[in-house]
């Protein structure tokens, strides 16, 4: 399938012919299992075809290389001793059988076959996920009827969820938008008018999203979830000026080309505010990267197409849609709604209410104006007090997501046979379910041991090193209680049950998979060096001292050093006096015990299925059941008279050695892993980097010491991010220097930042949510919309004072006149991330940081551009403008006209 990699199926055993040899019987007949191999080698068993021509006739010419059955191989002459000839019969049994079990998958309890799908990087899960249940019916279908298929684990169903879920979010912030501004302006003509922004910016988006190769997931849909509360903005603002100017008592035509005028530039200004801010994602690396890429160009399309309706399609919509209320206002500009519906009575007693409500912000502006230094340091003091609040926010490179599964990895003591394993798998089975009620239990899959074909374990992030280990992946219904719980439970629970084995719980859900890049646990310190007696030391100290460190779990070493070794020394001398080599000791061997595939591979082909079977020759396992049937294993050569037995030509020895061996840049590593629970990350983190740097002076001489795993990630995002939120600021500066000509005016306008960047860190606090790169992103998209609310604000000041009023004046008109604006679009932000800050549904909890940041920073934000960015401006811009009558004046006087 185009798109998908299918590894082999964990848990089966290939089929194939075993040819199982007799140690006996091959040395009674001076032979051994190289001997074997070699010969059905050489019998080629491939069906060579030809032609001949015979008179008139063409034939086909066909060998008898290949027996028509199985037990026809042991017809196969394998040897000629005098007038005797050795059958392969005489010497193994031949039958069809399989490989030899390395690799056991249990679902629900009962003996399985497990077959994963993967999509590649560019495919959708959705479509790969579709079309493999399209396509099973048909393969089904020539299968036996008794063999049973289910589908186990589908990631689509947390995917298709998540995406619902961001819809949904998506939907009720604009329902809660619309119902904002039908509540400010009383008018369903201009609710219709400023939501149908909303649609048509996320279509225009989603187009150019398409052109450029994105898709729709998690990120893109989140991005646009997040500019459903700011695509009104430039709609908003430009009805509520239309508004305006029709209470002035203008035509509509002239109030709308007034209105749209009068905010077209500050209106342009701030939507690039709002887009420049997204340039930092530049500054992330890796996943963080990738995940946020896509959620930035989402916003910054929405935001583009959401300016360019504002200047075409709203107000070719409100010169058609509103002929019949431009006559319902007032010189003041409040509309008057009808009386005689629900929604003109609710309007304007709120209207009356939002009046009052004016009334009183011009007279608390009034005063803060004449008290500047109160305002001001109460204000600063407010914004650096609020930084004493970092300490206790912790650090997560990610928020966790509860998919409603787990995966519990379980290692028995080095060396246990796989049938063993099984056995405590089932015990640790029963211990889950004792703990997880029945009815939110859906199911429980085993995967033991390591697959027969090694590129499984290309395609895989299993920690899985041996036949003793394996994992247990959990998967929960619906309505179940909070996986951590359970997770915590079962931490406690398996340890006091089972001493012996050991425990450590891996990332289930994609995201955290992704994110810990196919490692088991988010916190991996290495020690790097050749010098492996003193490292493997060094590591025990490190496990044994992060393991005392509060918030860590399943802290680990992951290399296996105590695997049992049967160490065969062969004495190359008697070797050599028998005429055998080192080689042909280790041949005889190697094939013995682990099959003729790797030395002399061979194949049979059967006839009724077309099929070709690969031919091991082994002895069978139950045979070598002991020592010395090992070293009772035939010898030969090609210059050895007469077999020898192996215990003749070497001794053996009981070790230990490494179950798995790991390297870093070429370097041998061991790796000490260590989860996290009901602490934060980088709390964790430098804890452990305070245990890292007592322990330096340890070191072997050549060795390090790194802590990689999430908390890099984590920390190289965060210094990103963290440049990335300055050059923000720089960005947004140096954009509105360019428009404003003033170096003055954008310095009055980013005070309100102080402000935002306060209310992110009291609602982080507040929510009990830490520092992350969502909520580091929520930073620096509050950056934009704080900036877009203060320039509409510095914008009117300006063109007062140009009018003749003096900085003060003009500070409360321009608060009192864009008050509604201001509030509008804040309060449109604030509901269209509602939604989002509360965390509703599957993976709710990966961008709920970010709309708690965006909801907490426009709070205050909104607060510091009505009161502190007035009272910063009647300071900064004391001096009087000369006016357009003053230029004339003072032009007209240099021309020398009286």
């Amino acid at each position: 399938m185009q798109g998908a990699s299918i590894p082999v199926p964990y848990g089966g055993k290939p089929r194939q012919v075993m040819v199982h040899i007799d140690a006996q019987a091959l040395y009674a007949n001076n032979l051994s299992a190289t001997d074997i191999a070699s010969a059905l080698s050489v019998q080629n068993l491939i069906l060579p075809a030809g032609t001949a021509k015979v008179g008139a006739r063409e034939y086909n010419v066909r060998l008898n290389s290949s027996p028509e059955t199985i037990a026809g191989l042991g017809d196969l002459p394998i040897k000629q001793v005098g007038n005797t000839t050795i059958y392969l019969r005489d010497v193994a049994q031949v039958r069809d059988g399989s490989q030899v079990q390395q690799n056991i998958v249990r679902q629900n309890g009962k003996r399985a076959a497990l077959i994963t799908i993967l999509k590649s990087g560019g495919a959708s899960t959705l479509d790969i996920v579709n079309r493999v249940k399209v396509a099973l019916p048909k393969i089904l279908a020539t299968l036996p009827p008794e063999l049973k298929v289910n589908l186990l684990f589908d990631q689509s169903v947390f995917v298709r969820s998540a995406i619902n879920g961001v819809m949904f979010e998506a939907l009720i912030a604009a329902c809660l938008t619309a119902a904002m501004i039908m509540l400010f302006l009383g008018s369903w003509r201009s609710t219709l008018i400023v939501t149908i922004s909303i649609p048509l910016s996320i279509l225009c988006s989603l187009i150019v999203l398409n052109l450029l190769g994105q898709t729709l997931n998690v990120m893109t849909l989140g991005g646009l979830a997040l500019a459903v509360g700011i695509l009104v903005d430039d709609a908003t603002v430009e009805i509520e000026n239309i508004h305006r100017n029709l209470g002035q008592g203008k035509p509509l035509r002239e109030a709308i080309l007034d209105g749209a005028q009068q905010i077209a530039v500050p209106a342009f200004v701030s939507t690039l505010a709002i887009c420049i801010v997204f340039v930092p994602v530049i500054f992330l690396s890796g996943a963080a990267k990738s995940m946020f890429t896509p959620l930035a160009m989402a916003v910054v399309f929405a935001m583009m197409a959401s300016y360019l309706l504002s200047r075409t399609l709203i107000p070719t919509m409100v010169m058609y849609l509103l002929k019949s209320e431009a006559k319902s206002y007032q010189a003041d500009g409040e509309f008057i709604a009808h009386s005689s519906d629900i929604i003109g009575r609710f309007h304007n007693k709120f209207n009356h209410s939002f009046e009052r409500l004016r009334d009183r912000y011009r007279a608390t502006l009034e005063w803060s104006l004449q008290h500047k230094k109160i305002v001001t340091i109460s204000f600063l003091i407010f914004c650096f007090g609020s930084f004493l609040f970092l300490p206790f926010l912790g650090e997560d490179f990610f928020p966790s997501v509860d998919a409603g599964q787990f995966r519990l990895h379980v290692r028995t003591p080095a060396g246990t046979r796989i049938e063993e394993t099984e056995r405590a798998f089932g015990e640790v089975e029963d211990a889950i379910r004792r703990i997880v009620p029945k009815e939110e239990l859906n199911l429980i899959l085993d995967n033991i041991g390591l697959p027969s074909i090694g590129i499984n374990l290309a395609y895989s992030d299993s920690a899985t090193v041996g036949l003793s280990d394996g994992e247990i992946l959990v998967s929960l219904n619906e309505n179940h209680r909070p996986t951590p719980e359970y997770v915590r439970q079962l931490r406690v629970e398996l340890k006091k049950q089972f001493p012996q084995l050991t425990f450590f719980f891996q990332p289930a859900d994609i995201v955290s998979q992704i994110l810990n890049f196919g490692l088991p646990a988010p916190i991996d310190i290495q020690i790097i060096g050749r010098d492996q007696k003193g490292n493997y030391a060094l590591a025990r100290q490190i496990e044994e001292r992060v393991a005392r460190i509060p918030g860590t779990a399943d802290v680990h070493l992951h290399q296996v050093v105590d695997a049992p070794e049967l160490r065969i020394n062969v004495d190359r001398t008697k070797a050599e006096q028998v005429g055998l080599t080192q080689r042909d000791v280790a041949s005889s061997v190697l094939t013995t015990l682990s099959s003729s595939g790797q030395t002399a591979p061979s194949f049979w082909l059967n006839p009724e299925n077309g099929v070709s079977y690969f031919v091991a020759v082994q002895t069978p396992q139950y045979k070598m059941d002991s020592v010395a049937a090992l070293m009772n294993t035939p010898i030969t050569g090609n210059a050895a008279p007469a077999p020898q037995l192996l215990s003749n030509l070497a001794t053996v020895e009981h070790q230990t050695t490494l179950a798995v061996v790991n390297h870093y840049n070429v370097q041998p590593t061991l790796d000490v892993y260590a989860n996290v629970q009901r602490r934060d990350l980088g709390g964790v983190a430098r804890e452990i980097d305070k245990v890292i740097a007592e322990l330096q002076p340890k070191l072997p001489r050549g060795s390090t010491i790194v802590m990689r795993g999430q908390v890099e990630s984590m920390r190289s995002s965060f210094l990103g991010l963290g440049l990335g939120l300055v050059f923000a600021i720089l960005l947004v500066y140096f954009l509105m220097v360019v428009n404003f000509q003033s170096w003055l005016d954008p310095f009055i306008i980013l005070m309100a930042l102080p402000g935002a960047l306060a209310g992110i860190l009291w609602m982080l606090f507040v929510t009990q949510t830490t520092i992350s790169v969502p909520s580091l992103m929520g930073a620096i998209m509050c950056v934009g919309v704080a900036t877009a609310n203060s320039i509409l604000l510095v914008t009117f000041a300006n063109e007062q004072r140009l009018l003749g009023q003096d900085a003060i004046t003009a500070a409360l008109s321009a608060g009192f006149t864009r008050l509604r604006p201001v509030l509008m679009t804040a309060a449109a932000m604030i509901i269209g991330m509602l939604p989002m800050a509360l965390g509703f549904g599957e993976g709710g909890e990966q961008n709920a940081p970010l709309g708690r940041a965006v909801i907490g920073g426009l709070l205050i934000a909104t607060i510091a551009t009505l009161f502190f960015v007035p009272v910063i401006y009647s300071v900064l811009r004391r001096k009087q403008p000369v006016t357009q009558t003053n230029a004339n004046e003072i032009d007209a006087t240099s021309l020398g006209v009286a």
